[in-house]
């Protein structure tokens, strides 16, 4: 059976690997460079194809807000409320909650569960069909509640209709989200990363023939996204079927026993990233209070959406970091798993610091590909220097996510969100904005503060992580989790960790 890249003891020529598969104690800076250099090709290997697949994944929303963006200022605000607050709002939601299967597939895989990776991804999208099911009056009621929020009557009017529209896409993330979690865990990530190209190819032609030629508008837009999303969750899950044969064992009603079990783990998921994604989507939603509501929402848009790009890279550094830190810890491993925490985290700041640098020199530039509006680009301008330090502080932040989610410390980082986001940064950034009349520039200024606490704190729980201890609780876990009754069944199945081939 081929596994995650795990440490291969026939190239230690350093003598850095113990006999049961994990690093030995490390002294000197020539092993550490070693160790460094093993750890990021294994980083990459998985990271890569993630990375360029998320970076895709992100780019047909990209892609449909620059379309609309020249179709008037209106329409821009209008679709960017529904893509960045209603659309955000069920992505963070059923992402989160399907991220349960990165703490569950990646510790059954590196224990040697193969076969139960196709029920935990069977249980997770009953469970996200489900909560699309509930989260439909969000879409029907959508003018209402931006109304309610405090959007313009022109700017929640158009949403409303969009909203409506883009139902579709909601539900393709309910099979999309698990087939992409399964395949990670087992590091096939390659398929994903060319799934996902092919689909941003289709939507950029799809946006062209509908809005150019067919002259169909938004709602061509619309239209486009819901296509593009369902020709993607199709691909991914079609493949899982056909082509995965060990973790994909068919349709099992054992999917549908010990339920109660996953749904509190994926709603510890959803809980922790989505107060994550919903953070930077309330800063949309106040600036609709601010005057100028148009120009304030446009230009925040603008910048959100191009840090949004950063983040989706940063998610996959982040889906990564998940995979091996649940693979390790499944195999036993707490050095490994430790080595490969450090090694992501001072490699991700380095790649944030790039990102901020690019932002500053480019800030007059910015806005060009969005709008042809002077006003709306200077705006863009005007943020640019906030947009920059939100990049660096994104470089660090989802990555620690990752490391959460492949540990199952999803409850303490949510309390961590939780007293960061909403108790300091977002009532700061209310504060600054509307009580000192800094306008936008206030209102991201206080939410950024809590970004950066939130990292202080984050990086603070890892430096006091004892990973002997996570790995001790990797196997109680797994039956907390994953279901007692079905993991007892599975234990004749079960092949020991130690005969996993490198």
């Amino acid at each position: 059976m081929e596994a995650t890249p795990l440490l291969d003891r026939s190239s230690d020529k350093f003598h850095l690997i113990g006999e049961n598969g994990d690093y030995l104690p490390i002294n000197g800076i020539k092993e550490w460079w070693r160790v460094f250099c093993i750890e990021t090709v294994k980083l990459w290997r998985i990271g890569g194809p993630i990375v360029f697949q998320v970076l895709c994944q992100y780019g047909t929303y990209s892609v449909t807000n620059m379309f609309v963006g020249h179709l008037g200022d209106i329409e821009l605000s209008a679709f960017s409320i529904t893509l960045s607050v209603i659309c955000t709002f069920s992505f963070g939601l059923l992402f989160g909650m399907g991220s349960a299967l990165e703490t569950l597939c990646g510790q059954a895989f590196g224990a040697g569960q193969v076969h139960m990776l196709g029920i935990y991804m069977q249980r997770s999208i009953i469970i996200l069909l489900a909560t699309c099911v509930l989260l439909l009056p969000i879409y029907v009621f959508a003018t209402p509640i931006l109304k309610l929020l405090g959007q313009e009557n022109d700017i929640a009017n158009h949403a409303g209709v969009y909203t409506l529209l883009v139902i579709p896409q909601l539900f393709s993330l309910a099979v999309s989200f698990p087939a992409q979690k399964f395949l990670q865990a087992q590091s096939k990530v390659a398929v994903l990363a060319w799934i996902s190209f092919l689909v941003l190819v289709s939507q950029v032609f799809l946006c062209w023939l509908f809005i150019q030629i067919f002259g169909w508008g938004t709602t061509g837009a619309a239209a486009a996204l819901d296509l593009a999303s369902w020709i993607m969750a199709l691909a991914q899950f079609g493949y899982v079927v056909g082509w995965c044969k060990d973790g994909w064992t068919g349709f099992s009603w054992f999917a549908f026993r010990d339920l109660w079990a996953f749904v509190r783990l994926s709603f510890e998921s959803a809980i922790m990233l989505c107060l994550e994604v919903w953070y930077m989507m309330s800063i949309v939603v106040l600036a609709g209070h601010l005057d100028d509501a148009v120009t304030a929402v446009g230009s925040l848009s603008i910048c959100t959406s191009i840090d949004g790009w950063e983040s989706m890279a940063f998610m996959g550094v982040n889906a990564a970091i998940s995979v091996r830190v649940s693979n390790e810890l499944g195999l036993g491993h707490p050095r490994a798993t430790k080595y490969s925490v450090y090694v992501t985290v001072f490699q991700s700041l380095l790649i944030g610091i790039l990102c901020m640098i690019i932002i500053l020199a480019t800030r007059n530039y910015l806005g060009i590909i969005y709008t042809n509006s002077e006003t709306m680009i200077r705006a863009v301008a005007r943020l640019s220097a906030l947009l920059g330090v939100t990049m660096l502080l994104n470089s660090v932040q989802p990555v620690i996510s990752g490391v959460a989610i492949g540990g199952g410390w999803q409850a303490l980082v949510a309390y961590i969100n939780l007293g960061c986001y909403y108790i300091f940064g977002l009532p700061l950034g209310y504060v600054l904005g509307y009580v000192g009349n800094l306008g936008v520039m206030g209102l991201w200024g206080g939410m950024i503060a809590g970004v950066g606490l939130q990292t202080l704190l984050l990086l603070l729980v890892l430096y006091k992580t004892n990973w002997n201890k996570e790995v001790e609780q990797t196997t109680e876990r797994m039956r907390k989790w994953g279901g007692q009754d079905v993991m007892e069944k599975s234990h004749s199945y079960q092949i020991p960790s130690k005969n996993v081939k490198p």
